[in-house]
């Protein structure tokens, strides 16, 4: 009963913690770049898209398709950073937990 009662209390500290990570996920901002730096993307932790700079020599009908495929390109180079901070946040988080390889937490 006794371990009963301490891994309940070890479940609760760490929803607790989990509660406070996924806080801090929210407020964390990524940035990618693409075509040297010509198109930013910024993305939150929840991954919504918060704000886009193009560089105004992009902004030509005829460069339509390269802008494009820049925007795309930032926003996954900005998506990958933000995985790898989520990543990084989660990690330091779960160190002392017996989870198997790959063990994805629901963020």
């Amino acid at each position: 009963m006794k371990d009963l009662m301490g891994l309940m209390k070890q479940a609760k500290a760490m929803q607790e913690k989990m509660q406070g990570l996924q806080q801090e996920i929210s407020e964390v901002t990524a940035t990618g770049q693409s075509g040297g730096g010509l198109v930013e993307v910024k993305l939150n932790g929840r991954h919504e898209m918060v704000s886009l700079a193009v560089d105004p020599s992009l902004l030509k009908a005829e460069e339509k398709d390269i802008l494009e495929d820049l925007i795309l390109a930032a926003h996954n180079d900005a998506r990958g950073k933000l995985e790898a901070l989520i990543g990084e946040k989660t990690q330091s988080l779960t160190a002392g937990l017996p989870l198997p390889p790959g063990f994805k937490l629901p963020f």
